[in-house]
């Protein structure tokens, strides 16, 4: 992967928590690119490592107990992990933004979403406070709030509405890479449907690449160009949209896609993924998924399967698919 073919190149990236049980190996030599404009759907169960990955890019990993051990990440041709914490600033919001799941997390509560927005703008531009204000009242309009909610507090918004401020907050500098967090998380269904639709606009009107971190398939076919499996720290298989829903490799996705229920066939039940996820601070041998693994041969348990390209632009990690490997 060129350094400048990627919006984001992240290489070989491991990220470990000391803890009083143990290390967590949260992030393992994890490989991941995304290309300008580009919106990648970042998939995988809760304690994946997904949420690690984006405080890893954003250099917000807590130290302690958090620590980047080993890797490169790329953002528009440089290195992140060299650079201090006064650039690392600089580039939070200007040039990489993070949406998080819970907005009321986010947002503070008694400062107006107005002075919230303009403080992100007077953050990284050089403008009046006039300026300012005015920006973000634009940015309300944007997110489909109306300017004269500029002085009102975040405990008079809706949850919808927060999520929205949230967004609006996001896109104030008009940043290359959005991340968002499980972003309609703790909204209701038909709310969930008019935020993704809202940031797919934006992410459209605005040229931003982004990172979609969610657990739900059905988001990813909504908005997302290309998908990452991830499991137990790593990404197992990356493809676009269309071969990874209609030919999904790796036995894991496999099984996600058949824990889906099927509006057009009659199941009495769903089929599961047997076992559970692995124990973070005890990652088994070999391939992470082999004890939950139906069709797992001895070798699994014993050695890491390589990134395989089965076919152009779909990869995974998987000795099921060696002998297609067309690299």
């Amino acid at each position: 992967m060129s350094k400048n073919k990627n919006l984001l190149d992240i290489k070989n990236l491991t990220i470990h928590y000391g803890t009083d049980s143990g290390t967590v190996y949260a992030v393992d030599n994890l490989n991941l690119d995304i290309g300008y404009g580009e919106t990648l759907g970042f998939v995988g169960e809760t304690g994946a490592g997904k949420t690690t990955t984006a405080l890893g890019i954003m250099q917000l990993i807590p130290n302690p107990p958090g620590k980047i051990i080993d890797g490169e990440i790329y953002f528009e041709g440089e290195n992140l992990l060299n650079k201090t914490e006064k650039e690392m600033r600089d580039i939070r919001g200007s040039k990489i933004s993070m949406i998080f799941q819970d907005p009321m997390t986010s947002l503070n509560p008694v400062m107006t979403v107005g002075d919230q927005i303009a403080e992100m703008i007077k953050l990284h531009d050089k403008v009046t406070n006039e300026e300012a204000d005015k920006r973000a009242k634009e940015m309300l309009e944007v997110v489909g709030i109306r300017k004269e909610r500029a002085k009102d507090y975040p405990h008079q918004f809706s949850g919808g509405m927060k999520q929205r401020v949230v967004i609006a907050i996001a896109l104030a500098c008009h940043p290359s890479l959005i991340i968002a967090d499980e972003p309609t998380t703790a909204l209701d269904v038909t709310i969930q449907a008019q935020v993704l639709e809202l940031m797919k606009d934006l992410k459209v009107k605005y040229d931003t690449s982004m990172i979609m971190i969610t657990h739900d398939l059905g988001i990813v076919a909504e908005i997302c160009d290309n998908v990452a499996i991830m499991y137990a720290g790593s990404v197992i298989e990356y493809a676009d949209v269309n071969s990874l829903y209609n030919n999904p490799l790796h036995p894991y996705t496999v099984g996600l896609f058949n824990s889906i229920p099927d509006l057009d066939s009659e199941q009495e039940e769903l089929q599961v993924i047997k076992g559970h996820t692995p124990d973070p601070t005890n990652l088994p041998s070999g391939c992470p998924f082999h004890p939950r693994c139906p069709q797992a041969m001895d070798k699994c348990s014993k050695e890491k399967p390589n990134r395989i390209e089965v076919e152009p632009g779909h990869f995974v990690n998987c000795f099921l698919h060696e002998k297609t490997n067309k690299l």
